[in-house]
């Protein structure tokens, strides 16, 4: 014990010191944040800004109606035009125009507008199209209310009666589906990050062993199995440290956000934080939490080393042989927006009992309520598989390993891993 002790401290203390950890630890929440932030600044102003030149046969679309659209919406701009099709087509960008379409003299505001073509000089994508549609059926809805007689209070009447509606799960009362997807995507996307980031630390650290023969001084005093345990307990250990890092850090923005907060758009994401934090069950959430985590991690990385000591120096080698291994993962990832349309059905359930899938299916569903989506019966079942599971592949990956570890020269496929496993010594 002495020894794998000795191993897990080399480990440990040799990654958390480089600067790597150090800035991985700190930016990674800050870009992860920032990320979020661009990606919804990226997706409010980005798309094609549009002056399209509008050709009326049918007299409905006047200049005061077209003016009135383009101050709700400057992005996409309609411009009346006369004249022919033919002779606005040609001097389209003489006129700074991006494109043209016709509203037929057929059209009649009793019957649908269909088969309108909207022609550009540049490809418009259907998301990019979206803004000329939704402005056109706008400008199309004032007309047929216009001509239907309904003033503006009866139009505020008509677009505030409709229905909402609210879903209660009977067994869980206090469960918020949509805080609770998002705390569910958001451990689904950590833990996926970190099964592959650490399970390939894991692998290249064996492989870096290998290659420069370090491992057969090591093996010369300790056994093989526990080089191998006390590498991944060491490499899980500086996963813990970063994950705690990590969720100090969102307990410090809660704290900061909570106390602080000045203006509209920063109190509408204080709201927001504050409703993540008391809309759930953060205690169970973080304890399960760290615990699929460490348990995903002690599960993958097991079989990452087994492969790591079986490969020599080509990298091309150690991918081919760790891909089936990083399929599972990808397929929760896959597999993750059906469980959080339905947290309780039979994919959600036998994806968080699968040890190859329960540390991301099982954080996917906990956030929609535990006891009620998720019974305790069934958080017990899958924590007890999954530790059999780590159990097992450590046996497993640890035959493996000690066959593997000194072998050079050759290239072993995965079936003649598994004999490795279970041959008989």
């Amino acid at each position: 014990m002495n020894k794998i002790s000795l191993i897990i401290k080399r480990e440990y203390l040799t990654r958390v010191r480089k600067k790597t950890f150090i800035l991985s630890t700190v930016l990674f929440p800050l870009l992860y944040l920032g990320l979020i932030f661009f990606s919804g600044y990226l997706a409010n102003t980005s798309g094609p800004k549009l002056n399209l030149a509008l050709i009326d046969s049918s007299g409905y679309f006047t200049k005061a109606r077209i003016d009135a659209a383009n101050q709700k919406d400057s992005f996409t701009l309609f411009t009346l035009v006369s004249g022919p099709a033919e002779s606005v087509k040609n001097n389209l960008k003489k006129n700074g125009f991006d494109g043209y379409f016709i509203i037929p003299d057929s059209a009649n505001w009793e019957k649908p507008l269909k088969n309108i073509t909207v022609r550009t000089i540049r490809t418009l994508s259907p998301a990019g199209a979206a803004p000329v549609h939704a402005k056109l059926n706008s400008i199309w809805n004032e007309l047929k209310n216009d001509q239907l007689g309904i003033d503006a209070d009866k139009k505020r009447i008509l677009e505030t009666s409709s229905i909402t509606i609210q879903t209660a799960d009977l067994e869980n009362k206090n469960s918020q589906s949509g805080i609770a997807g998002i705390i569910g995507s958001i451990a689904a996307v950590l833990i996926y990050i970190i099964l592959m980031l650490y399970g390939s630390q894991v692998m290249m650290g064996v492989m870096e062993e290998k290659t420069n023969r370090i491992a057969e001084v090591i093996v010369s005093s300790v056994k093989p199995f526990q080089l191998m345990m006390g590498k991944i307990l060491g490499i899980g250990l500086v996963c813990l440290t970063q994950v705690l890092l990590w969720i100090v850090f969102i307990l410090l923005i809660y704290n900061v956000t909570a106390l602080s907060g000045s203006g509209d758009a920063m109190s509408g994401m204080v709201g927001q934080i504050q409703k993540i934090f008391t809309g759930t069950n953060m205690t169970l959430i973080v304890f399960c939490f760290v615990f699929y985590l460490l348990a995903g991690f002690f599960f993958y990385s097991s079989l990452f080393a087994a492969v790591g000591s079986a490969v020599n120096e080509d990298m091309r080698e150690a991918q081919s042989l760790s891909f089936p291994l990083m399929m599972p993962i990808i397929f929760s990832m896959l597999i993750m927006g059906g469980v959080i349309k339905d947290p309780s059905g039979p994919l959600a359930f036998w994806g968080s009992m699968i040890p190859f899938t329960s540390p991301i299916i099982m954080m996917v569903r906990l956030p929609f309520g535990a006891p009620g989506t998720v019974a305790w019966w069934e958080l017990g079942l899958s924590m007890s598989i999954l530790i059999l599971g780590f159990i097992f592949t450590s046996w497993f990956a640890g035959k493996i390993y000690r066959t593997g570890i000194l072998m050079y020269g050759k290239k072993p496929s995965w079936k003649e891993l598994i004999r490795w496993g279970f041959r008989k010594n």
